[in-house]
């Protein structure tokens, strides 16, 4: 019979089993196929597509943060969790104080 072990770190933590894994990964495929038929088989308004594309996004990177980086809210991994929120707030910080500089930059040239 096929054992599942799951492999754990230096730090005790698991790294899941092959089981977690295959589900990642259909979960990963599925949530790829989803916004690819979407768009190459137009049936919804564009704005809509493209909501659904931006949340299927959103959805398929918790699903790698939790079944391949194995990030959860454990105490061993506090300090990965809060590197990662501490990370993201700066990268939409960069992005969203740059789209919003460009805009007014762009704003500015057609007053003039």
């Amino acid at each position: 019979m096929y054992k599942q072990s799951s492999i754990h770190s230096s730090a005790g933590t698991s790294h899941g089993s092959s089981r977690s894994y295959l589900v990642g990964f259909l979960l990963s495929v599925l949530l790829t196929l989803i916004p690819f038929a979407l768009v190459m088989l137009p049936s919804l308004p564009r704005t809509i597509t493209a909501w659904l594309v931006v949340a299927l996004g959103v959805i398929q990177i918790v699903v790698h943060l939790k079944f391949f980086l194995h990030l959860d809210t454990a105490e061993e991994q506090r300090w990965n969790l809060i590197a990662l929120i501490f990370s993201a707030v700066i990268i939409l910080l960069l992005v969203g104080l740059s789209l919003w500089i460009m805009d007014s930059i762009h704003h500015n040239m057609l007053a003039h």
